[in-house]
Order: C-alpha cells, then sequence, then structure tokens
C-alpha cells in the first residue's frame, strides 16, 4: 500500500523521522543518524544540514550527563526517545537527541550545509551570516558546521528554544532525505576527561566526510584496528 503524505509537514513528500525512529540503542541511533537531515525554520528559511558525526551516550558511563543524576535541566535525558536536549558548551549551544532508555543520548556534532529546493542559496547565506568566522568573514562551506557549537550557531538553535523540547514538524525536525554512508568510522569520542570512559568506541563519523568533521578520524598517524574500527553500511557497531 502506497505511504500516504505527511499533511503536517511543510512539505507533502516530507519524510520526518517519527518518534519511534529515536526509540532504539544510543549507539545505533548515533549511526543510523548520519545522512539525516536537520531542518530549522528560522526567519522565513528553512536551515538545514546533513548530520555526519554522532556520539553516544549512557546513563550508566561516566562521559554522560545522565550519570550525574536526574535535575530540572536534564530532563530531556530522561524522557522518551526523541526529546531535545541542549545545554551550553565551548560557549556555545549543543544539541542532543534523546534516546531508548532513561539517561541514553546522541549528541550531533557536526554536519554538512543541506541545499535542495527547500533549503536554496538564501538558506545558505542565512547560516553563514548566523555563523561568520573571526574575522567576521562568511566560512567555507565545509566548516560552517564543523563541530556542535558551530553547527548550533548555523542553524540558529539556541537552549531557551529548544531544550526539554520535542520535534515540531513546521519549526525544527529530522528528515530522513535518502542519503546513507556508505561506510561509518567507529572511534572514541572526543573531549571526554581522562577516568571517564573516555575509550569507549562511541563516536561515528561517515567516513567519506570525515575530513570535515570537528576532527578527522583519518587523520595521518591514525592506524585501523587500533585508533577507529571501518564499518560497512549494514555491520554491526562494535
Amino acid at each position: 500500500m502506497q505511504e500516504r503524505p505527511n499533511l503536517s509537514l511543510p512539505w507533502p513528500d516530507g519524510r520526518a523521522l517519527p518518534a519511534s525512529f529515536f526509540d532504539r540503542d544510543a549507539c545505533l541511533l548515533a549511526r543510523e543518524l548520519l545522512g539525516k537531515v536537520i531542518r530549522h525554520h528560522h526567519q522565513g528559511l528553512w536551515l538545514s544540514a546533513r548530520i555526519i558525526e554522532t556520539e553516544a551516550y549512557y546513563r550508566e558511563e561516566r562521559g554522560s550527563h545522565a550519570s550525574l543524576g536526574y535535575t530540572h535541566k536534564r530532563r530531556a535525558l530522561f524522557m522518551d526517545g526523541g526529546h531535545i536536549y541542549m545545554y551550553y558548551a565551548r560557549g556555545g549551544d549543543s544539541l542532543n537527541f534523546s534516546a531508548q532508555g532513561p539517561g541514553n543520548a546522541v549528541l550531533i556534532k557536526s554536519a554538512l550545509p543541506w541545499l535542495d529546493q527547500h533549503s536554496a542559496a538564501d538558506s545558505l547565506a542565512r547560516m553563514q551570516a548566523n555563523n561568520p568566522d573571526t574575522h567576521g568573514q562568511a566560512r567555507p562551506r565545509e566548516r560552517l558546521c564543523a563541530g556542535q557549537t558551530l553547527l548550533c550557531k548555523a542553524l540558529s538553535l539556541k537552549v531557551p528554544d529548544w531544550d526539554g523540547q520535542a520535534f515540531d514538524p513546521q519549526r525544527l525536525f529530522v528528515e530522513d532525505v535518502g542519503e546513507y554512508p556508505a561506510q561509518v568510522v567507529q572511534c572514541p569520542r572526543l573531549g571526554i576527561p581522562a577516568g571517564r570512559d573516555e575509550h569507549l568506541p562511541y563516536r561515528f563519523v561517515d567516513a567519506a566526510f570525515a575530513r570535515h568533521c570537528t576532527r578527522n578520524p583519518l587523520r595521518r598517524g591514525q592506524r585501523i584496528g587500533e585508533h577507529y574500527h571501518l564499518l560497512d553500511n549494514g555491520q554491526t557497531s562494535l
């Protein structure tokens, strides 16, 4: 039977991810989010970015915010999969989605601007205006969302607006546009303090765009099997 159009979205053929998509293991969700597109409606334009880097977090491991216990600020981490958890880090905003199980979530580390009939050149120009470089000039497209705070700045996603919220198909959602990575890099997360489970391989990167993420896991000196693993599409994570 042919799937009916989603009339709640701003375009009838939209493929917004349902809440059930997020109701899965955090590592699996982190991997499955690669290639998906974040859509944010900002001042009359749809700003869009394709996810290329994610990190999974679990309540029981010491690198996660949830391991510090429940607070009102962390409430989204303990909600059902598909809620938005935002916090301030490195002088900017960071975007996370709750996963299956209380306290489990995925951090969106980096993305690439996505252009199509819904997000055209004027949307890219708005993203560049939102996130200029240190000299006030437009950042190159491939560096515009190359980090968790740069991503939120370019998309104009802010903690007061979205922390603890569910997705809104008229304002903010994640869409399946049919893009899937051929290979995924799996490696330890970035910036985890020593002694807080920094060794866990919970970071996932679309291998085709590794040079555009927060830090290239395939850079010179990194050895496969020691510093990272390459997963083919459909292969189970470590």
